[in-house]
């Protein structure tokens, strides 16, 4: 055998096998295929674990080089970026700042610091400037394993209380890695893997401050979040920020203010105050939904907002997620939970009543409000709260039917998307983690299911191994918006777990009773989080057909009032949302208000207007009118306000 001559087996991508000495390390590898890819070599990953290049290899496996020219590239860089660079710089301008972590995030990574005075946004370019110091010295990183008690020393010696505090709730007694930069004496405690050395960082940029107490919690102390974003070149960097500013244009929160859509306050935080052309929009979503699922065979539910602990523990979410969720003690001494998903409910409302595999697959749609605690500081608008509105559904059936309900749903979830303008999609495929339920046969008629759904779509995927849940595979469908970002939205599991531990069964063809297959289904996902995206995505200018206010009648003197009111009533007799605007206010000062509000349609109504019986329509984002016949506009406008 190999290991006995002291030779080991490397498989590479491309199917290639070479035989090495044991111990040999990433780079040497790298090396061998040739010396241009080692310059190139940032990591390796060995058996799908991503590993520092001087990691000693000395068994069989099947390994990959990185580079800056993919994702794990990226990361790993942005990552070196957070750890060795931005936080040696803090320390070489404030000594005594206190490191807590520092670690990668979308197209980023941030860096949790206490300072004894805390800085400004002002203070971020200081920063960047010792942070290009130190990377223009492009020192080797170095990496030693430490036990516990050398760890403690190390950083107790350094007065750093964050880094003990990890340290000492650590599981681990060994192998704390410590990464250091040459010999300037600044090391930090990490997982890495990180760059060999600092010459491969690429363009940053730091890009905000916030708040956020060490581990989540407020009764800690409060640290400053340093935030930024780091990409292969300059001109990646480049076209990033300038995403950004786009982005911030777009943000949601200012613009739903602009539209009178909704708004927070601090007494109810992560909740969303829904005004009446926010709910309007909100409603639209639902009406649309129940259209779409009642043609596909769903049958809506509603399930109590408010269960008691009882059923939460039998389905196992108390145990797993019971520190999100808000709870309650009864006048009874009963503990009861706001539900944090409805799935539960929907097993309680299956198991009424005697079910036969005729009877199957049972489609049960539920627009369930939910309750999950996120920390304050991840709080953001309406994509991150605390009360949502899930369009969640649950398919129960046989393990025969798995792979063509799977297959329906894909189709449906993309013919919504694309209701929605959105075409640009990817999905992600998580199979079996390590710790689940269910047997191996199951998991593979589901995994199998959801990849043929998948390979039916024609689109493409990704695979994250052992990233399903405890009780079956997923996959997440994931949207491009208009300017490139990615918004993870529907999802569709196969729940092997939560029928049985719920008791739930159906007589099948042989009299016996089984538990049947669960397909948990979003397609929206969060109705809250879609609408801060499609206000986002469309940047305010919904679709006419989505639009809260549709159309605005507005007059350009008095004398025309009388048919501009006989015109509302005309186009509310159509069912078309509108509005009128009779105000003795110039005309242009009208347009601007309405245009600000994002009104997709102003019918505009003057002295000519009023004499020829027609209408003068103006679509938001041109500044050119054109006029109508009043009867051909108003059947022309309520063919286009009506949903797909």
């Amino acid at each position: 055998m190999n290991n006995i001559n002291n030779i080991i087996t490397i498989t590479f991508p491309d199917g290639n096998i070479k035989e090495y000495d044991k111990g040999i390390t990433g780079y040497q590898i790298a090396e061998s295929i040739a010396k241009s890819l080692a310059k190139m070599a940032i990591a390796i990953s060995v058996d799908g674990v991503q590993k520092d290049l001087s990691d000693i290899i000395d068994s069989d496996s099947a390994i990959s080089i990185i580079t800056m020219d993919n994702e794990e590239g990226l990361e790993i860089m942005r990552h070196t970026l957070t750890a060795q660079v931005l936080a040696k710089a803090v320390k070489n301008l404030y000594p005594l700042a206190k490191l807590a972590i520092g670690p990668t995030i979308d197209n980023g990574f941030y860096y949790d610091i206490f300072f004894e005075k805390p800085i400004l946004s002002e203070d971020l370019p200081k920063i960047e400037k010792e942070m290009n110091n130190i990377i223009r010295n492009g020192s080797v990183i170095n990496k030693t394993i430490h036990s516990r008690e050398d760890a403690i020393k190390l950083f107790a010696d350094r007065n750093e209380s964050y880094k003990l505090d990890i340290i000492n709730k650590s599981e681990q007694e060994d192998n704390f890695q410590i990464y250091s930069q040459g010999g300037s004496g600044f090391i930090d405690l990490c997982y890495g893997p990180h760059l060999p050395n600092l010459k491969h960082i690429g363009a940053f940029k730091l890009t905000k401050l916030a708040g956020a107490y060490w581990r989540g919690d407020s009764n800690n102390e409060m640290l400053q979040r340093i935030y930024g974003t780091a990409w292969k070149n300059k001109n990646d960097l480049d076209q990033h920020l300038e995403m950004l500013k786009e982005a911030e244009k777009r943000d949601h929160r200012k613009l739903g203010r602009e539209m009178d859509l909704f708004h927070f306050q601090e007494e109810s935080p992560g909740s969303v105050f829904w005004h009446t052309k926010g709910w309007l929009l909100f409603q639209t979503l639902i009406n649309y939904m129940k259209k779409r699922q009642d043609a596909a065979g769903y049958l809506e539910i509603n399930t109590p907002d408010i269960m008691d602990r009882s059923l939460w523990e039998k389905s196992g979410h108390w145990e797993k997620f019971g520190d999100s969720m808000f709870t309650t003690e009864a006048k009874e001494d009963r503990i009861y939970a706001l539900k944090p998903m409805s799935c539960p409910g929907a097993v309680q409302v299956y198991k009424q009543g005697i079910k036969s595999y005729r009877d199957l697959p049972l489609r049960l749609s539920e627009f369930g409000k939910v309750h999950r605690y996120e920390p304050s500081g991840a709080l953001h608008g309406l994509m991150r709260v605390r009360g949502f509105t899930q369009d969640d559904a649950y398919i129960f059936c046989t393990e025969n039917q798995i792979t063509e309900e799977c297959k329906t749903v894909c189709n449906l979830i993309l013919s919504i998307y694309k209701d929605f303008g959105f075409e640009d999609i990817h999905i992600k495929f998580s199979d079996r983690p390590e710790k689940r339920v269910g047997s191996d046969a199951i998991w593979d008629k589901s995994e199998e299911a959801l990849k043929i759904a998948i390979e039916a779509t024609g689109l493409s995927y990704t695979h994250n191994p052992g990233e399903g849940a405890f009780y079956g595979p997923k996959i997440e469908f994931v949207l491009r918006d208009a300017i490139g970002r990615d918004w993870q939205c529907g999802t569709l599991q196969v729940d092997l777990n939560l029928p049985d531990r719920l008791s739930a069964n159906f007589i099948a063809e042989d009299g016996q009773k089984y538990p049947p297959v669960m397909l948990h289904r979003a397609l929206f996902g969060s109705i809250e989080r879609f609408i801060g995206i499609l206000i986002e995505n469309y940047s305010g200018r919904l679709p006419l057909w989505l639009a809260p206010t549709q159309i605005i009648i507005t007059t350009i003197t008095s004398d025309a009032n009388t048919y501009a009111e006989e015109v509302f009533n005309l186009f509310k007799e159509k069912n078309i949302r509108t509005e009128i605007d009779i105000r003795n206010e110039k005309i242009g000062y009208k347009i601007r208000e309405h245009s600000a509000a994002k009104i997709p349609v102003l019918i505009i109504i003057g002295k000519q207007e009023t004499e020829q019986r027609k209408l003068s329509v103006r679509r938001l984002g041109s500044n050119d009118t054109e006029t109508f016949d009043l009867e051909t506009i108003i059947n022309s406008l309520a063919k286009e306000t009506k949903s797909p």
